[in-house]
């Protein structure tokens, strides 16, 4: 079977990252993750990545002289392994233009709420300030505005009356572990099809 040759991008601790990787480790799944790639030394991401024989690659900010600059080593690094999809799993810096055409249509992102609702940081101190009942997470494709592409996969999370913003973010961030393998899985298969910002799943066929 060939597999869907995937890139992530992470800048901390990589939970989203595992729940790839685990997915990965299926036999009937239908994508590898083949290098993660950082902007911080620290991050545990990288170790995550070593710990599954994944390239984990760092690369440093500070050697480079901008944004430009530093989103074409990206390119060239997910390039020289053969991506084909770029995941995004907590990569804290923002990428240019240039960079999101030339992946269009192949980078996704996870973001804990349903979108278009609180997009940006802090999006379960968002719900909770803003007295929602309910949030969630959304997978969707990156495009050059801010957790604005069309979206892929949602899963709704209750806010309860107790939460605090720690306790919701574990509750959403355990959707996000379930959706993320999930849209990496229909991108693989060959079933979504994008139209504008509308996202269709095709069915499995008989």
């Amino acid at each position: 079977m060939m597999r869907l040759r995937v890139g992530v991008l992470a800048s901390g601790r990589g939970s989203n990252l595992q729940s790839l990787l685990d997915a990965a480790g299926g036999a009937d799944y239908p994508a590898r993750i083949v290098v993660v790639v950082s902007d911080r030394e620290t991050a545990a991401a990288l170790g995550r990545a070593r710990a599954h024989g994944v390239s984990a690659v760092f690369l440093n900010p500070k050697d480079f002289g901008d944004r430009a600059a530093y989103d074409a080593a990206l390119t060239e690094t997910l390039r020289a392994h053969d991506v084909e999809l770029v995941c995004l799993a907590g990569f804290m810096r923002i990428l240019g233009a240039p960079f999101v055409r030339a992946w269009a249509g192949r980078i996704l992102n996870v973001h804990p709420s349903l979108l278009p609702a609180f997009p940006g940081l802090a999006a379960q101190r968002q719900a909770l300030e803003h007295g929602v009942k309910v949030t969630g997470a959304t997978v969707h494709f990156v495009d050059e505005g801010v957790d604005s592409g069309p979206i892929v996969l949602q899963g709704a999370v209750s806010v309860e009356a107790a939460d605090t913003e720690n306790a919701l973010s574990a509750r959403i961030l355990a959707v996000e572990h379930r959706l993320y393998p999930e849209a990496v899985r229909l991108v693989a298969e060959g079933r979504l099809e994008l139209a504008g910002r509308r996202v269709t799943i095709r069915e499995v066929r008989a």
